[in-house]
Parts: structure tokens; sequence; C-alpha cells
């Protein structure tokens, strides 16, 4: 998360830098207007840009979650099967023993 938010402001500080060197630079109204425009222009591509990388990497983690979950899912059924039979087992031969009295 570190280098999203070293990401993050490097950009805010792109955009605060840009814009003060626009305001502070020689220009008439409309020069400097244009230069906004294209300035806002290259900064919404590089935030869908960004956007984009950061979509796909919360697609990629999604998956990998929904994988592990798959596995953890089928090992807990796996280890509950084994549980309820070993209880069954359990269950039948204490039934067995309590029947039968006369085999101890």
């Amino acid at each position: 998360m570190s280098k999203g938010k070293f990401a993050l402001g490097a950009l805010i500080g792109g955009v605060v830098g840009a814009v003060a060197a626009l305001l502070t630079a020689p220009k008439s109204g409309k020069e400097t207007r244009e230069d906004l425009k294209k300035k806002a222009d290259e900064i919404k591509h590089a935030t869908e840009k960004k956007t984009g990388e950061v979509k796909k990497a919360a697609e990629d983690t999604a998956k990998d979650v929904k994988k592990k979950a798959e596995e953890v899912k089928s090992d807990l059924e796996a280890q509950a099967k084994d549980l309820r039979n070993r209880t069954e087992s359990a269950v039948k031969g204490a039934k067995e023993g309590f029947n039968n009295p006369s085999s101890k």
C-alpha cells in the first residue's frame, strides 16, 4: 500500500506544481486557460491509466482470495466428513457395547 500512497502523493504534488507554474507564468488569461486544460487532460488520462491498473490489481487479488477460500472450504468439508464418520463409528461402538454388556 505504500507504493499507492507514494504514487498518489506524487500525482497530487505534480498537479499542485503544474498549477502553480501555470498561474505564475507571464501569459495571457487565454493562454493560461489553454495550458490548464491541457494539464487537466493529461492528469485525467494519467488517472484513468492508474485507475485501470488499480482495478486489475483488485480483480487479481479478488481471484486469489476466491481461490484460497475455495481451498479452505474444501479442506473444512473433508475434515467435517472425517469427523462425522469417526463420531458415527464411536456412537455405533458405544451402542453395541451398551446393548451387549456380556462382551465385557
